[in-house]
């Protein structure tokens, strides 16, 4: 279960530069009835929310919030928000480590599923708490690598010559302060054959603000090539802000891709998954993945058919140039890469 309501050691002074993101952290929604009603919803409680506690909180911060449109609740970043009863329905072939991470664990907080590299569990902290998550019951209180300064983790990748990539995800890892995130970087400089930092990230698509200069900075400073893999479903989640975090992010010499997973309801159309490509194109961000959903229990709601997703991506390919057209994969638990759709 995922633990957003602490975010470790952080500065929190709301005057200062480095302390807003904390501030507006903390002003997160976390009751669906008052979400509801910032979007003129209230009325219509009873039919959205006839079960408010499905066991997975609540988590949005405001300036997502105001990215909705008010009064539709079909907005598709409502959805993805948004706790509904279908999420207690138990649904065959969806378990609880739908991917295979606790098969995968190879020291405290750390997963090696694929060759050459290791992923670190940072932290079960999220800015925001996306209904379809995959990780929603993974146990963050035995699992996270920031335990301890990172020792395990660090040890681990030290002794694993034949890692060159350390991927860090969670929860979110730029939940994590970043002189947290210096400790680990700092330990990394005792593994020479780390060569890529690869991050995976919602933070500077719901919570622009967390690229500061401090952010930024400590990217810029580090020797290994950064990559850092947002996580877009829908178009009406860019705007200026989530630009000028993407090009602060360029600035500190990082590239920027695209992960988006299929959800029915959000984004299963073409004319969404076209305009979402291009509007990453101008902020900077490639297109990289297009995942079918995760079956994770409490998810099924969102499934969408093999056949209709790859009809979807047949027309992209038709309207898009090549380079804008994200791969459709799945992750199936053992095998030795995402498999492609």
């Amino acid at each position: 279960m995922i633990t957003p309501n602490r975010v470790g050691a952080q500065p929190t002074d709301p005057r200062s530069p480095s302390g807003r993101w904390q501030q507006l952290w903390r002003e997160a929604v976390t009751d669906p009835l008052e979400l509801l009603r910032l979007l003129g919803l209230e009325n219509q409680a009873e039919r959205l929310l006839p079960v408010r506690d499905t066991g997975f909180a609540t988590r949005v911060p405001r300036g997502y919030i105001a990215r909705m449109r008010p009064g539709d609740p079909a907005d598709p970043l409502l959805l993805q928000v948004l706790p509904v009863a279908a999420e207690l329905l138990e649904s065959p072939g969806f378990v609880t480590d739908a991917v295979g991470d606790m098969a995968a664990r190879s020291a405290h907080g750390v997963l090696q599923k694929y060759q050459g590299r290791a992923l670190l569990i940072a932290t079960g902290s999220c800015a925001v708490n996306c209904r379809f998550c995959f990780r929603r019951h993974f146990p963050y209180a035995d699992e996270t690598a920031a335990a301890n300064r990172w020792q395990a983790a660090i040890a681990a990748v030290v002794a694993d010559a034949g890692v060159s990539e350390v991927i860090l995800s969670g929860g979110d890892p730029l939940s994590l302060s970043t002189p947290k995130l210096t400790e680990l970087t700092d330990g990394l400089a005792a593994a020479p054959h780390v060569r890529r930092l690869r991050i995976h990230t919602r933070l500077p698509v719901v919570l622009p603000e967390r690229v500061d200069a401090a952010l930024q900075g400590w990217l810029g400073s580090l020797s290994q090539q950064k990559v850092l893999v947002l996580h877009v479903n829908h178009p009406n989640e860019l705007d200026g802000a989530t630009a000028e975090a993407c090009r602060r992010l360029r600035e500190a010499g990082v590239t920027l891709l695209n992960q988006s997973v299929l959800l029915r309801g959000v984004n299963d159309a073409a004319d969404v998954l076209s305009e979402l490509s291009e509007r990453l194109l101008e902020q900077g961000v490639l297109p990289y993945y297009l995942h079918q959903l995760d079956r994770v229990q409490g998810v099924a709601h969102f499934e969408v058919d093999d056949e209709r997703a790859l009809a979807l991506v047949e027309t992209l390919r038709e309207r898009l140039p090549g380079y804008l057209v994200p791969r459709l994969v799945r992750e199936i638990p053992g095998e030795a890469s995402k498999s492609p759709v």
